[in-house]
């Protein structure tokens, strides 16, 4: 019986291996098989970032710019402005979701997107290859949202404490409208007449909103202190920040968020994703040190309020570059943009005297547009793959890859975002005013907007 197992034996083996090998996949179907995991591992991991980024971005808005600003007013406005901060978070949402979305991202025209994406349709799970090519497409507009959520309330440091909350509404609807979203289709939709890499006529380097965020809203900002006018009792009674300490704490959480607004601009968890990290922070650093050390020089000592004043000075300045530029550009960026916000708050507004209450035009507008004219500087392919010729040859980006042109291109779009800015803005000023009213009345002004407008305390002033 032995002998017959042994004789057996190789008999079963030989079965057994035939039927292995003819159960075994082939080459090319394990190499197919393969090739979906690692795309399904990139696509998961991509989308976890691009979901986190968009967590991110909105914490700058809320708590971020919310407690930012809510510090450098007077004790009696700091829920009315916390609240315009917080209210544009589900205004915003809303107007976004119905066309904002559509209008920003559509393909449309140079100016402006169509409705394809009315109500959203269209946009769900499948990616958009123009847009993120391994995230769902629902996960771009999401993020793309947060963007829009923040940009109209920086306006707010410009016009606190004297601003209807109706006609903060109004305005900001409006706003989007007019000025928001044909500015971010310009710039990064399809076919967008500024659009670098899809189909732009002038290809303007903006890799995560120097011209669509903060030159639009900081000049809007400029726009609105001027044509509203001084607070009341303005250069006459002091109106300093009544807790630096909440400003503190929300110039920490745009520091931090800000990686999001940066680094997520990549879409995708990638090797330019780090480098737009690096350089976010490095511009950050160098912009604080920057603005403590020209007002150190200046008022003889370095305020707290200085040094996260110049930090998010670096951020704005650093926005448009990111995504373009080496880690040492990044940081002459910052210096640069900390200096230069610094002489534009001080120098600059104290010369022509306008009550930019929170400077953010000082801080955006001015360090928005330094940032995005450094971009035609200092943008390198070394970076970024550039722009491509019909044959697939790099072409450069910046002046320091010998393109000084791309100078000229970012001055254009500087100059189309101040203009739209400006006059966008002026016309929907003039509408809230005829339609709802823009200011609050001088005892409304004067008792505090927490009160008058709100019917609520931020601080008990008996105790």
């Amino acid at each position: 019986m032995l002998r017959r197992l042994v004789l057996l034996l190789p008999l079963v083996c030989l079965g057994t291996l035939a039927l292995a090998q003819s159960a075994a996949p082939s080459m090319d179907t394990r190499v197919a098989n393969l090739e979906a995991a690692v795309k399904s591992a990139q696509s998961a991991g991509d989308n976890a970032w691009m979901l986190t980024s968009a967590a991110l971005v909105l914490m700058m808005t809320g708590p971020g710019l919310a407690l930012f600003y809510g510090g450098l007013v007077r004790r009696k406005n700091v829920l009315g402005t916390m609240m315009q901060s917080f209210i544009l978070m589900a205004v915003i949402t809303v107007v976004w979701a119905i066309v904002g979305y559509s209008l920003a991202f559509g393909e449309g025209s140079p100016v402006l997107g169509d409705l394809r994406y009315l109500f959203l349709n269209g946009v769900g799970a499948a990616p958009n290859a123009d847009y993120g090519a391994t995230v769902p497409h629902q996960t771009y507009m999401i993020y793309q949202l947060m963007f829009a959520i923040i940009t109209p309330a920086l306006i707010s440091g410009a016009f606190a404490e004297r601003m209807k909350f109706s006609a903060m509404l109004l305005f900001t609807v409006l706003w989007a409208f007019l000025v928001y979203f044909p500015l971010a289709h310009m710039v990064w939709g399809k076919g967008g007449l500024l659009n670098a890499f899809l189909g732009g006529k002038i290809p303007c380097f903006d890799f995560a909103g120097g011209t669509v965020v903060h030159i639009s809203s900081g000049v809007s900002a400029l726009v609105c202190a001027l044509y509203m006018g001084k607070r009341k009792g303005f250069g006459v009674e002091p109106m300093k920040p009544h807790s630096v300490v909440l400003s503190v704490i929300g110039a920490c959480l745009l520091w931090v968020g800000w990686f999001g607004f940066n680094a997520g601009s990549a879409v995708a968890a990638s090797a330019l994703a780090t480098s737009a990290f690096v350089a976010t922070h490095f511009a950050t650093a160098a912009a604080a040190l920057g603005w403590m050390f020209a007002e150190w020089m200046h008022n003889g000592k370095p305020s707290v309020l200085g040094a996260i004043s110049g930090a998010v000075a670096g951020l704005v300045a650093i926005t448009p570059a990111s995504g373009f530029v080496k880690p040492f550009p990044a940081l002459l960026i910052g210096l640069l943009a900390g200096v230069f916000c610094f002489f534009m708050v001080t120098a600059v507004k104290g010369k022509f005297g306008y009550d930019d209450s929170l400077d953010a035009f000082g801080v955006h507008g001015a360090g928005g547009t330094l940032g995005a004219l450094m971009t035609g500087v200092f943008a390198t392919s070394a970076v970024n793959d550039g722009l491509k010729d019909a044959s697939g040859k790099v072409l450069g980006l910046g002046l320091v890859d010998g393109n000084p042109g791309q100078v000229l291109n970012q001055a254009i779009g500087v100059l189309i975002s101040w203009g739209m800015a400006i006059v966008g803005t002026l016309i929907i000023l003039k509408i809230c005013d005829v339609v709802v009213g823009l200011r609050v009345t001088p005892d409304q002004e004067l008792e505090g907007l927490d009160i008058s407008l709100h019917g609520e305390e931020g601080y008990n002033f008996e105790s």
